[in-house]
Order: C-alpha cells, then sequence, then structure tokens
C-alpha cells in the first residue's frame, strides 16, 4: 500500500528567519553618481524593503549605498545587495555591510518591535550563520 502524505505549504514569513517591521521612513539609494528617493516599506535585522523608485533601473545582485531616515531622525545607513523585485513595485535588499553606529540603531529599533530579548538574541545569533 502507497501511503501518501500531503506537503505542507508554508507561506513566506514562516520561512523567515528574522521579524520583518513596517516602519516610516524616506530612504535614499545610491548608486556611482546615481540616486533615488523612495519609501520604506519594512525591515529586519538582514535588510530592508522598499518602493521601487521612480527611474530606477537595476538588477538582482545589483550593490547600492542605501540611507534610512526615520520619523525622530534616526539615520541607518548600509551597504545592500539587490535580492528581489516585488511585483515590479518593490525591492527587497539585504544587508551586506553596516556600520557600528547604523547597526545599534538598527537592532535597538528591532528590539523595541519585537519586545522580546529572546527572540533578538536568536536572530543576532542567526546574522553569522
Amino acid at each position: 500500500m502507497n501511503d501518501l502524505h500531503p506537503i505542507p505549504v508554508i507561506d513566506d514569513a514562516a520561512q523567515r528567519r528574522f521579524h520583518r517591521f513596517p516602519i516610516e521612513g524616506d530612504v535614499r539609494l545610491y548608486s556611482g553618481n546615481a540616486m533615488w528617493n523612495t519609501r520604506l516599506v519594512d525591515l529586519s535585522l538582514s535588510g530592508v524593503l522598499v518602493e521601487r523608485p521612480q527611474g530606477w533601473t537595476g538588477s538582482v545582485g545589483s550593490r547600492y549605498r542605501l540611507d534610512l531616515r526615520l520619523d525622530g531622525g534616526v539615520l541607518i545607513g548600509m551597504g545592500v545587495e539587490l535580492a528581489r523585485i516585488v511585483a515590479d513595485s518593490r525591492l527587497g535588499f539585504n544587508c551586506v555591510k553596516i556600520d557600528l553606529g547604523s547597526f545599534a540603531q538598527l537592532k535597538r529599533l528591532i528590539e523595541l518591535n519585537l519586545g522580546n530579548n529572546d527572540v533578538l538574541h536568536r536572530e543576532l545569533s542567526a546574522l553569522g550563520d
């Protein structure tokens, strides 16, 4: 007798190693002499999702400088790599380089939104994987 077992369907959120948080902020993307302004959709310890800027042309794997300014004046700067283009309207970037001051700001934002130090420590540990 052949036993068939259904394959569980796992949505993207269940597969994520890092929690994502919708936070309002202005984003500037830089590549060489080009610069684009856009809006933040959400962020995590590993990257950001932004609205696709007007006039932007790029491809997955391209690297950029990203500056994120949050309400209240918090500025987070990082080097990012384009990981995905979502429905031609959003861009998902992985953080590949971040200075200590920006990382401290990002960590604090995640800490405040998580509200759980154990989860924060798990996510920080996962950054090294």
